[in-house]
């Protein structure tokens, strides 16, 4: 029973919100076998001018440990 966060910056539509959801609900059932209805996810907007404090410093510098992906820019 996985539960996704995906954190984003603020602005995008909520359509395309709701198509990025169903993109990660598909890739998650594809890649872990499991249905649909096991699967949640969940998005947090966070505005740009706090990406470093609230998103690039804890979850990115501060836990390597659950990175399975690194981004390819440096914080704001």
């Amino acid at each position: 029973m996985p539960h996704i966060i995906v954190k984003l910056a603020l602005g995008r539509s909520e359509q395309h919100k709701q198509q990025l959801a169903e993109s990660v609900t598909q890739a998650v059932m594809t890649s872990l076998g499991v249905g649909e209805d096991a699967v949640s996810v969940s998005l947090e907007e966070i505005a740009p001018s706090e990406w470093t404090e609230k998103v690039y410093t804890p979850d990115i510098i501060n836990s390597p440990g659950k990175l399975y992906k690194r981004p390819g820019y440096k914080p704001f």
